[in-house]
């Protein structure tokens, strides 16, 4: 830009008396070409910058999307452990001690999990003798037996569960292997 300055200012310090006709055309050449060069220049420089602008509003649009769909990740991995201590509480009671006891966590449970559902978290498949999948299940050991096929899930100790498709925690499972 500044050589291009440079030659405007060239052909306008020369009086116009003392050059030819083709010198000035030679010059006014010169100082076009300078000028078509920056014109192209500076329109590059537009389509670079328009680029970038629609490259920002791509990722804007993306990362609110994310957070909108994935913004109560944290709060949720917090209300799971609730979750699987009203699921033990529910495993382990019994209709003799406290009935009123009993439907209470229930319907505290039933309630919980429909909040969740509502936020699009659902639990992992992981029941007893479906096959062991390291994308959803977290082995804790090997259980050695012969009335379940290899790398099936002998045993669920903790629920998995899911964010709108996305894995929230693994279910951490035994995985049956055949005996030795």
């Amino acid at each position: 830009m500044e050589e291009t300055q440079h030659q405007t200012e060239a052909v306008t310090e020369q009086p116009q008396a003392e050059l030819t006709p083709d010198e000035r055309i030679s010059q006014l050449e010169e100082a076009l070409c300078a000028k078509e060069q920056e014109a192209r220049e500076n329109w590059d420089k537009l389509l670079r910058e328009r680029a970038d602008l629609e490259n920002y509003k791509k990722r804007a649009s993306r990362e609110k999307e994310e957070l909108l769909n994935y913004g109560v990740k944290s709060i949720i991995e917090e209300i799971l452990p609730v979750v699987d201590n009203l699921e033990r509480a529910l495993e382990h009671a019994n209709e003799d001690g406290l009935p009123a006891l009993l439907e209470g966590i229930r319907m505290t449970h039933g309630l919980l999990m429909t909040a969740l559902k509502k936020y699009g978290v659902c639990a992992v498949e992981g029941s007893c003798g479906t096959l062991f999948d390291p994308a959803f299940h977290q082995a804790m050991s090997q259980v050695e037996t012969s009335e379940q096929p290899p790398n099936t899930i002998a045993q669920e100790f903790q629920k998995g569960y899911l964010l709108k498709e996305r894995l929230l925690r693994p279910a951490m499972v035994s995985v049956a292997c055949q005996p030795k």
